[in-house]
């Protein structure tokens, strides 16, 4: 019997979730409304009474927004990773920044706050860290640097719904922090992002809720007056209800990627290949992904014949990410030469990722982890 194809990632929606959905649509209203403003009720109740939420369309817009709404534009300077996805730095770019990259630790895959501060200069307005994988970056060293230069610190927490640090959770505390809710993440509304912030920083959250929608101020009769000239990331009530739903259950699906990646390491950590894992983290780790960095150069062969072998024994491995510096864009940004961020351009070269979904069972983990060691154990057949 052909075992079923497995996925590197696949969303759980359950039957209360999809009926939920079509008593959306049956409501009439299924553009912004009072699901959106549900979702993101139930958001700032899980973050605290000191936070407000807002909700966006998809994560990159609100990096970009948030980025104007602290007053980052030309001129400026942001302070982001050599190793993540190209929004984080394509969102400066767009707001007419520039982006400042700093390498990434190894295992981690996070910043480090010494990297940071040697980046520094009389330019840079904000840090932009990224929580990658869901394991939290030290904030608190990163706050410390962040108050004693009079930055702000922007959390690109795209992987992080439900990560805690230090027994705090991401987007409790802190200047910003932006979720995603793409299919792929922890929780999801098909697409959509959530922006966390102080419940206090009313010109932030006043920017951000025009930035959110046109730039338009709506007086209670319903006329109004257009003060910024701005996009449209508003989030719709159908997708807010596909986020309540699996808000409902965010714990649940983090505790059990909790338990597959533990699965990985007890069956990866003796590895004869030469993998370098992940950071295991502490309790606090959301498990958004499991990536492993395998040597093809040591092995004889490349991440494309991998990808191939793989699929061919019904498993889907993805590449997260590749090192941005090298890339087209960003090259003269940096004047970029190899090695210049060793750590980023290794990971960009070695990284794969592996299945891991709440559905996933113990057997799944089996299964990759023995057809991964089929593969590397015959990589130059």
């Amino acid at each position: 019997m052909t075992e079923a194809f497995l996925p590197f990632t696949r969303p759980s929606i359950d039957d209360e979730t999809l009926a939920g959905v079509v008593d959306v649509l049956r409501s009439g209203w299924i553009t912004s409304g009072p699901r959106v403003a549900e979702l993101e009720e139930a958001l700032a109740s899980r973050f605290g009474p000191a936070r407000r939420v807002l909700c966006y369309a998809h994560a990159t817009g609100a990096l970009e927004e948030s980025l104007r709404a602290i007053g980052v534009g030309p001129g400026d300077e942001v302070i982001v990773p050599a190793m993540t996805f190209a929004a984080s730095a394509n969102v400066i770019l767009r707001v007419g920044a520039t982006p400042v990259f700093v390498d990434v630790e190894l295992t981690t895959r996070n910043l480090a706050a010494h990297a940071v501060a040697a980046a520094l200069s009389p330019r840079t307005r904000a840090i932009m860290p990224v929580h990658f994988s869901g394991l939290p970056v030290d904030l608190d060293a990163l706050h410390a640097l962040a108050r004693r230069h009079h930055l702000i610190v922007v959390e690109d927490a795209a992987h992080a719904i439900g990560a805690r640090y230090r027994g705090r959770e991401i987007g409790s505390f802190g200047d910003l922090a932006c979720f995603s809710f793409h299919a792929n993440k922890n929780m999801t509304t098909i697409e959509g992002a959530a922006i966390s912030l102080p419940a206090g920083q009313s010109g932030w959250i006043d920017r951000l809720e025009r930035l959110r929608f046109h730039g338009l101020r709506k007086a209670e009769d319903g006329s109004y007056d257009v003060e910024l000239a701005a996009g449209k990331h508003n989030l719709s009530d159908v997708a807010a209800r596909v986020g309540l739903g699996q808000l409902k259950r965010l714990d649940e699906f983090n505790r059990r990627r909790g338990e597959l990646a533990g699965y990985y390491f007890d069956r990866l950590e003796s590895n004869p290949w030469g993998l370098v894992l992940p950071e295991r983290g502490d309790m606090g780790h959301a498990w958004h992904m499991f990536t492993v960095l395998v040597p093809f150069e040591t092995l004889g062969f490349e991440r494309r014949q991998l990808q191939e072998r793989m699929r061919a024994h019904g498993i889907g491995i993805g590449m997260h990410y590749p090192a941005l510096p090298p890339l087209s864009l960003y090259r003269s940004l940096c004047d970029w030469h190899p090695g210049q961020f060793p750590n980023a351009e290794r990971i960009g070269r070695e990284t794969v990722t592996l299945p891991l979904f709440p559905a996933m069972t113990e057997a799944d983990v089996d299964r990759v982890c023995r057809v991964l060691g089929e593969v590397l154990g015959g990589a130059s057949a």
